[in-house]
């Protein structure tokens, strides 16, 4: 059987160190020294846990999350509930981590165009807490900023990795009892 696990994040330089794209370093520490493979809306490569381990690297932005993880459960006849999707959430504290089972978009615009195009909620999510914007109006100049040099080893990418890990071998109940 195989888990899929998807970083959300944004394409190209320009994003690298954004508080956006928290999902893609957590897929990127996972796969480290693995050649990722392209197709049109997504990058992939997989490992080896317990089961066969698909990361997911979406290619196309944010906003768009979804048409890439719709390409992925036809390109591998999986279904939504394979699924982990690794997401960066301003309600949380910088470095606080939330395994969920299902659950709304919550305002986040790369899971709402998820469940949009999967027309379901039904599938695993990872939160990672980037922390509120200072300024309430500049939640876009926030989420694609990089951190504050305070905040900068906030984030424990081996932690959240283990987090994966144990979602794909043990479940998610393990990863919210174990992680959350």
């Amino acid at each position: 059987m195989v888990k899929v696990v998807v970083g959300l994040g944004n394409p190209g330089m320009r994003y690298v160190d954004t508080r956006h794209n928290v999902g893609f370093w957590i897929v990127d520490h996972l796969a480290s020294n693995i050649v990722w493979q392209q197709e049109p809306s997504f990058l992939w490569a997989t490992i080896k846990s317990n089961e066969d381990l698909l990361l997911i690297k979406p290619t196309t932005y944010m906003n768009s999350s979804g048409v890439a993880v719709i390409d992925v459960l036809e390109k591998f006849n999986l279904i939504p509930e394979d699924l982990l999707i690794l997401v960066d959430d301003i309600h949380l504290d910088v470095g606080c981590f939330r395994f969920r089972r299902r659950g709304s978009h919550g305002g986040h615009n790369g899971l709402r165009s998820i469940v949009e195009e999967l027309k379901s909620s039904q599938f695993s999510r990872l939160r990672i807490g980037v922390g509120q914007p200072p300024d309430p109006n500049d939640l876009i100049g926030h989420v694609l900023g990089a951190f504050l040099p305070e905040e900068s080893d906030a984030i424990d990418i081996a932690q959240a990795s283990a987090g994966v890990l144990c979602w794909a071998t043990l479940g998610i109940e393990s990863a919210m009892n174990q992680f959350n």
